[in-house]
């Protein structure tokens, strides 16, 4: 026999480049090439008839929720051509693909070998068809029944020495359902153990919200698109991650209203749109967005908004009573004396160095700004994912506040949720750190005592799986390994585990680097038919901007081994707890009865199973909309915070993380960033010129990305340098490629987000050979 150790299975893109292609920089989103881009996925994926049957149905009344995105339908009449985006029919072809995994592509197919594979070329395999179990020390995953599954599930679970060494992690795929019954489950078990994909994402947006405004999500309404008068958008690039909302902006733009971009690239999605259901758009005559772009430094998105608050106030002075909402400020808000005097001691110049935008633009901005109070502010990732991203975002509604752009038509908050119901999934209990509230409904109605003990968080589990405290993770839905940080770290965090199991559609890198043991549960999609029993089921989801509609699949399954994720965790359920549970989980396989007891158990569900039978579903309440804040003092909340910067070598440059246009979180459809004229490569990282001059670096040159936080050197091998027009000290690359660089401990104050968008590195010439 051999000496040598037995290879563990990849946990990263292999190293090897696929063949960077150049083209022009896109300035206009959508339009025709996106129609074309969008029926070669869907066709190619799942054939003409079947791929046009789930397009039809895709975000209509009646029909399916979108997969992809979050951003809401209309409330009013939905295309009749098109509703949906270029991401969501890719989203469609992914789910409806005629490919198949059985047992026998298993069989053929080592963990070793399919983990050598790109991401890419692991999801393009095709949807998971049955059960599949890796047994420990195997190299193949091999079938199981499904009463295997759960037994073998069941059975480690029961043995643990506290329920605390399990986790069940969700992503923002699940239905409000499913989020239900799996905290349900997860909580008469007997933990908290509930991280989710919110806790990569808006988390910060919560923090920020809740503590300011008194409730953790947005105020606007997609109507109130229409009639503001202004929108700003930070951090968010919407023509590659919520394509429909460009459609909105551009209505909003019909009626008048000014947009100010702010974000370190010129995005196509904020520069314009080409409308491929209007004629205009059809003949190539695009819209023009921004009327202002400001390309701010990675992280100097605190500054400006500071900054502009400053010179607010300044304006204020000239023209007393015109500037910002002094009735407003004295009646709904507490804290401005404080506020005000912050921003008198604050230096305009280093604000704008801070920013790295110059005096000229700031007041630009605030030209627009100045006598206007429909004014709504758009935020996502570009926001979230920093250090001081709690307060950043609370820099945002000190804006809003100031000019008394909450609680009226046309104006207020607007997080852009970046899953279609990570926010229905919060809706739903699916949180590491329930409210008293909740506990107490959930002893009221099921009978049994909840945990209060707070659970872990994503980063919090990962740290659990590494020290050996967490031993079994259950994943709904997700590439946890993927979309994770310091993936090194967590795939020795996973390996740890006796059991990891994944429920899933199809297959990526989180069902190849695993524990012990391993277990794939294959489900429904939203776009599947779902027929329990015999009786056609429907679920419902949460948009970004708080309504609750019905989602209806409408394909006929890849397999007839599927079940849908409320039927897996009722069995499931009813295979760990037993008789120890006094809930009559059978009930629950008539989705009905899951509503009826969501009704019962969270706030704003009244009728629940009459109303989200409504074309178009129903809003959630949200006091923020009429100007109500559900603090301890009833009133909205002024922040105050230092300006903060993370100390930077002189050769340091600061990375984020950002998706090419041919990818949805993990889910890569293609190696084609068209917009920013990227083709056949993702091991790229954007540069601007200086910075490469600095570096001795020429477009086109490997090179290698180092981390040094905590001490800790991490690499990323072998990427491209691509000229870019990105500002002086910043740098972006794809993810998940680079998620090998986000520290496990780097990660927002109080939010307890991974910074994947303020990673500093160093850029290094790739060495061919090393050891």
């Amino acid at each position: 026999m051999s000496d040598e150790a037995t290879p563990v299975p990849q946990a990263e893109n292999p190293e090897e480049l696929t063949g960077l292609k150049r083209g022009k920089i896109k300035t206009v989103a959508a339009g025709i090439p996106a129609v074309v881009s969008s029926m070669e996925k869907v066709i190619g994926e799942a054939g003409f008839a079947r791929g046009m049957k789930g397009l039809w149905q895709l975000n209509k009344k009646g029909g399916f929720d979108c997969p992809s995105c979050a951003w809401p339908d209309p409330d009013d009449e939905r295309s009749g051509v098109a509703e949906y985006c270029e991401n969501g029919a890719r989203a469609v072809a992914e789910e409806a693909t005629a490919k198949k995994l059985t047992a026998s592509f298993f069989a053929e197919n080592s963990v070793q070998d399919l983990a050598a594979l790109s991401d890419h070329e692991i999801g393009s395999k095709g949807r998971l068809a049955e059960p599949m179990f890796l047994p420990k020390g195997a190299t193949h995953y091999q079938p199981i029944s499904w009463e295997g599954a759960f037994q073998k599930i069941a059975q480690t679970l029961n043995q643990l020495a506290s329920p605390d060494e399990a986790i069940f992690y969700t992503s923002g795929r699940t239905s409000n359902e499913a989020a239900f019954l799996y905290q349900l489950f997860v909580r008469a078990y007997g933990t908290n153990n509930l991280p989710d994909c919110s806790n990569m994402c808006h988390e910060s947006s919560g923090v920020a919200l809740s503590e300011s405004l008194g409730i953790g999500k947005g105020s606007v309404t997609l109507g109130d698109f229409y009639e503001t008068e202004v929108v700003m958008i930070l951090g968010q690039n919407p023509g590659t991650n919520h394509p429909r909302m460009l459609t909105a902006l551009q209505k909003g733009k019909a009626n008048g209203a000014k947009i100010i971009s702010v974000n370190p690239l010129p995005e196509a999605g904020l520069m314009g749109f080409s409308n491929p259901q209007t004629v205009k758009g059809i003949l190539g005559i695009d819209t023009a967005l921004t009327d202002l772009f400001l390309p701010i430094k990675i992280n100097g998105d605190m500054a400006f908004l500071k900054a502009v608050q400053l010179l607010l106030l300044q304006e204020e002075q000239r023209e007393p009573g015109k500037v910002i909402d002094r009735d407003f400020i004295a009646k709904s808000t507490a804290g401005f004396n404080d506020f005000e005097n912050h921003l008198k001691e604050q230096n305009q110049e280093a604000l704008c160095r801070a920013s790295g935008l110059s005096l000229t633009q700031i007041r630009e901005a605030v030209a627009l700004l100045k006598h206007k109070t429909k004014i709504i502010i758009c935020w996502a990732m570009g926001l979230t994912q920093h250090k001081n991203a709690v307060d950043t975002i609370k820099e945002v509604v000190n804006l809003l506040l100031l000019k008394g752009s909450i609680g009226k038509p046309g104006a207020g908050t607007c997080p852009v949720r970046g899953h279609s119901n990570v926010q229905g999934d919060r809706t739903m209990g699916i949180v590491e750190t329930p409210s008293p509230a909740l506990l107490k409904k959930l002893e009221e109605n099921f009978h049994f005592t909840p945990p209060a003990k707070h659970g872990y968080d994503v980063v919090e589990c990962i740290k659990a799986m590494h020290a050996g405290k967490g031993k079994v993770f259950f994943a709904m839905g997700g590439n946890f390994l993927s979309a994770t940080p310091d993936t090194t770290l967590t795939a020795e965090a996973l390996r740890k585990c006796s059991l990891t199991v994944q429920v899933s559609t199809k297959l990526n890198r989180s069902h190849l680097v695993h524990g012990e043991e391993a277990i794939i549960l294959p489900c429904l999609g939203r776009s599947d038919e779902d027929v329990v029993k015999g009786e056609v089921q429907f679920v419902s989801c949460e948009n970004s901007m708080g309504v609750v509609q019905s989602s209806k699949g409408v394909l006929k399954p890849i397999s007839d081994h599927l079940l849908s994720e409320p039927v897996i965790v009722c069995r499931l359920a009813k295979a760990t707890l037993g008789a120890r549970s006094k809930i009559n989980w059978d009930r629950y396989e008539h989705y009905d009865a899951i509503r009826e007891d969501i009704e019962r158990t969270i706030p704003g569900f009244t009728n629940y199973n009459e109303r989200v039978r409504m074309p178009g579903g129903f809003y959630l309440p949200n006091g923020n909309r009429e100007g109500v804040f559900q603090t301890a003092s009833a009133k909205a909340h002024f922040n105050v915070a230092p300006l903060s910067t993370l100390p930077m070598e002189d050769d340091d440059l600061m990375m984020m993380t950002i998706r090419s246009h041919d990818q949805f979180n993990t889910t890569v459809y293609g190696l084609n960033d068209r917009y920013r004229g990227i083709y056949n490569e993702r091991r790229v990282v954007l540069m601007n010129e200086k910075d490469m001059h600095q570096r001795h670096l020429q477009d086109g040159d490997l090179v290698d990305l180092v981390n040094h936080f905590e001490g800790i050197e991490r690499v990323a091998h072998k990427f491209v340098v691509v000229k870019y027009p990105i500002p002086e000290g910043c740098t972006a690359t794809y993810f998940p490629e680079t998620n090998v660089l986000v520290p496990i401990n780097s990660v927002a104050d109080k939010s307890n987000t991974p910074t994947s968008k303020q990673v500093i590195i160093k850029v290094k010439k790739h060495v061919a050979e090393r050891s």
